[in-house]
C-alpha cells in the first residue's frame, strides 16, 4: 500500500494534529516529512533564533515519532519539487498538511494542491494553528475586522473544538521502505559561532517542553495573570509563544487547559486571570486574521496615510545599533534589548516600551524594529510581529493612539518598581538605589560613586542618546505634519 505523505511545517507535534489524525483514520502507511524551504519564505525566512528553535523542535519531533514506530524524513529545497520527487519514489498518491497563513506560503500551498489534484492525487489541508480559520470570520458587513474588541467578542460566541488526543501506545504505521533523509545537521540551522548559550539555558523546545510549561503556568501563575503580566521582574506571563508558533502546542490545547480549571466552579473562564490570558490568545488569532486579509502589512502600514510619516535620519545607523545592543541610556529599554539578545524572548510590556522608543523617541521606521525582532526572537511570528510593530507605530489595526509616547523612566518606575528586571539585565547599574535606577543620570554623584557606576562614553553605562522631552515634542510635531491639527497632545 502506498504511503500518505504527512508534511510537517509549523505544526511540530503529534497531539491535536488534524493532518496526522486524518492520515491515521484513512489507514495505511504514513511518511512524515519536513522540508526546509527558506526561499519560499522570501524576506521572512527564519532568523537565527528561530532556526535554533527549529533544530531542536525537529529533533524532538523525530524522537516522538520513533517512539511510535516511525521517524521524520528531512529534506531541503523547493517544497513542490521535493514533494513531487517523494511521490515519484514512494508511489504516494495522498498528501496531507496543516495550514499556514503567511501570504507567500498561502500562494505556494495553493499551487501544490492544484498540481496534485490535477494529477489525480489527493491533497488535503487542515486548520491546526488557530481556534478559528481567518477566512471564516467576518463582521456584519461581511468584511474583515480591524478592531480587536468586536473581533474577539464575535469569536467568543463561536464553539471551540476539543483537542484531539493521540492515545498512548498508538503507532504511526511506517512505510515498507524509507526514502533518503538528510541529517538534521545538514539543514545547517544552528549558529556556527556559539552565541546560543542563553537560549539553551532558557528553553526546552519540543512538545514535552510545551506541555510542561502550560501545566506550570495554568497551575501556578494564571490566576494572577491580570495583575502580574505587566511586571517583567516576575514570572507572570505564560511564555508559551514560541511553542505556539512552531506548533508544538495548539491553541485548542491551551483553551482546554483553561476549561479544565472551570470544572469545579462551573464558570468559564474560572477567574479574571484566565479571562485576560485568553484575550491574549485572542490577540494572536486577531494578528493572523489581519495578516490573511491584509497581506501587504509586513512591509507596508495598514493605514496608508502613514506611508508618508517623516522618519528621522540616522547617519551611519548609530542610533539603531545603540537600540539593538541595549545601549540607549534608558535602563528599562536596555534591559529589554539585552533580554532579547540573551534569551530570544522579551517580556510583552517591555516589547511595547522598546518599540515605542524606536519609533517615537528615535523616529526610526517600524520596519527596522520588525526586522531585528524577526532575527532575534525565538517566537518570531510574521502575524504577531507585524501586528505588534504596527500597533506601536500607530499605523495598523487597533493601533495605539499615535499621540501616546511612552516615557521610559515612568514606565520603568511603574512596572519595575524595585528594579529587579533592570538589575538582572543591566548589572552595571545593579547597586544603584531604586529611586535612581531608572534615571541614573539624575542620581547624585555620591550615589553613583557608591554604586560603582560611571556614566558617559568613558564609563560603564551610556548617557541617554536622546532627551525624552525633546524627542516627545519632535514626535508629536511629526504626527502633526502627517495628520494636521487633529493630533491631540497627551502623555
Amino acid at each position: 500500500m502506498t504511503p500518505i505523505l504527512l508534511w510537517f511545517r509549523q505544526d511540530l507535534r503529534l497531539q491535536d494534529n488534524p493532518a496526522l489524525r486524518a492520515a491515521l483514520e484513512r489507514g495505511g502507511p504514513v511518511l512524515p516529512v519536513y522540508i526546509h524551504d527558506p526561499e519560499a519564505e522570501g524576506r521572512w525566512a527564519p532568523g537565527g533564533a528561530s532556526r535554533w528553535w527549529l533544530h531542536h523542535a525537529l529533533a524532538a519531533l523525530d524522537q516522538s515519532l520513533r517512539e511510535r514506530g516511525s521517524r521524520l524524513t528531512l529534506a531541503r529545497g523547493a517544497a513542490a519539487e521535493v514533494l513531487r520527487e517523494l511521490a515519484r519514489r514512494t508511489g504516494a498518491t495522498a498528501l496531507y498538511w496543516n495550514r499556514r497563513y503567511e501570504p507567500g506560503i498561502v500562494a505556494r500551498d495553493a499551487g501544490i494542491k492544484r498540481e496534485w489534484t490535477e494529477e489525480g492525487r489527493e491533497a488535503r489541508s487542515f486548520g491546526a494553528a488557530l481556534l478559528h480559520e481567518p477566512h471564516a470570520i467576518a463582521n456584519k458587513q461581511g468584511r474583515p475586522f480591524q478592531v480587536f474588541t468586536p473581533y474577539w467578542r464575535h469569536c467568543l460566541e463561536l464553539p471551540v473544538e476539543a483537542p484531539w488526543r493521540l492515545a498512548g501506545g498508538t503507532q504511526v504505521p511506517a512505510p515498507t521502505q524509507w526514502p533518503r533523509s538528510l541529517s538534521l545537521e545538514e539543514l545547517d540551522l544552528l549558529p556556527r559561532v556559539p552565541w546560543d548559550g542563553g537560549l539553551r539555558s532558557t528553553w526546552a523546545p519540543g512538545e514535552a517542553g510545551a506541555a510542561a510549561r502550560l501545566r506550570q503556568f495554568v497551575r501556578t501563575a494564571m490566576e494572577h495573570y491580570a495583575d502580574r503580566r505587566n511586571l517583567p521582574g516576575c514570572d507572570g506571563t505564560s511564555m508559551l509563544s514560541p511553542w505556539l508558533h512552531f506548533g508544538e502546542l495548539s491553541p485548542r490545547q491551551v483553551w482546554a487547559a483553561v476549561q479544565a480549571l472551570s470544572r469545579d466552579s462551573g464558570v468559564f473562564p474560572p477567574h479574571n486571570g484566565a479571562r485576560v490570558f485568553l484575550s491574549e490568545v485572542g490577540w494572536r488569532e486577531f494578528a493572523h486574521h489581519l495578516l490573511y486579509h491584509f497581506p501587504h502589512t509586513p512591509e507596508q502600514p495598514l493605514r496608508s496615510d502613514f506611508a508618508a510619516f517623516p522618519w528621522a535620519d540616522d547617519p551611519g545607523g548609530h542610533r539603531l545599533r545603540a537600540w539593538q545592543r541595549g545601549r540607549t541610556g534608558y535602563p528599562i529599554v536596555d534591559a529589554g534589548m539585552r533580554q532579547l539578545w540573551h534569551t530570544g524572548w522579551m517580556h510583552n510590556r517591555v516589547r511595547m516600551i522598546v518599540a515605542s522608543f524606536l519609533v517615537k523617541h528615535l523616529r526610526l521606521p517600524w520596519q527596522h524594529g520588525a526586522a531585528w525582532f524577526w532575527d532575534t526572537l525565538v517566537d518570531a511570528d510574521l502575524a504577531s510581529n507585524t501586528l505588534g510593530w504596527q500597533w506601536s507605530a500607530g499605523c495598523g489595526a487597533d493601533a495605539a493612539p499615535y499621540f501616546r509616547v511612552f516615557a521610559p523612566v515612568l514606565q520603568g518606575r511603574k512596572f519595575d518598581p524595585d528594579g529587579a528586571y533592570v538589575r538582572h539585565w543591566v548589572p552595571e547599574l545593579a547597586r544603584l538605589p531604586a529611586e535612581h535606577l531608572h534615571a541614573p543620570w539624575e542620581a547624585p554623584s555620591a550615589d553613583l560613586r557608591a554604586a560603582g557606576v560611571r556614566l558617559g562614553p568613558e564609563g560603564d553605562y551610556p548617557l541617554p542618546i536622546v532627551d525624552h522631552a525633546k524627542a516627545r515634542s519632535e514626535a508629536l510635531a511629526a504626527f502633526r505634519q502627517l495628520r494636521g491639527s487633529a493630533v491631540v497632545e497627551r502623555e
